[in-house]
């Protein structure tokens, strides 16, 4: 590993202890250099996806679950954080395609319970 990659590695672990510790702006400061060096790997843009939906920078959230989407159509976590973002722009029905999708890769308790929090939502929209 050349010092280079070293570092752009240490950048993205320090990163992602950032996000976990629910500092995203923090973290964002942080991916920057490793989102310049790597900006077509998906695990950054999903990292950073991540910061930009935690400091509420959600059409930069957006652009980054998308390219990890482009970059990798199978990544049903990145459905699901597409999804609840666009659910965070009041984009109801294009939040539902996402989380359909995300539900039917993997259908985990915490993907299902946000598909059913969207399809409450518009049921009730409907209704009024």
């Amino acid at each position: 590993m050349t010092e280079d990659s070293s570092s752009t590695f240490d950048a993205f672990r320090q990163a992602e202890a950032l996000v976990a510790q629910r500092r995203p702006l923090d973290a964002l400061q942080v991916l920057a250099p490793v989102l310049e060096a790597e900006p077509n790997a998906p695990s950054v843009q999903l990292l950073a996806g991540r910061a930009y939906l935690g400091s509420a920078q959600l059409r930069r959230a957006e652009a980054a679950f998308r390219r990890v989407l482009e970059l990798d159509p199978t990544d049903h976590y990145a459905m699901f954080a597409l999804g609840k973002t666009l659910q965070r722009q009041s984009r109801l029905p294009e939040a539902q395609t996402q989380l359909r999708l995300a539900v039917a890769m993997s259908p985990s308790p915490e993907y299902q319970e946000a598909l059913g929090e969207i399809n409450a939502r518009i049921a009730v929209e409907r209704s009024k």
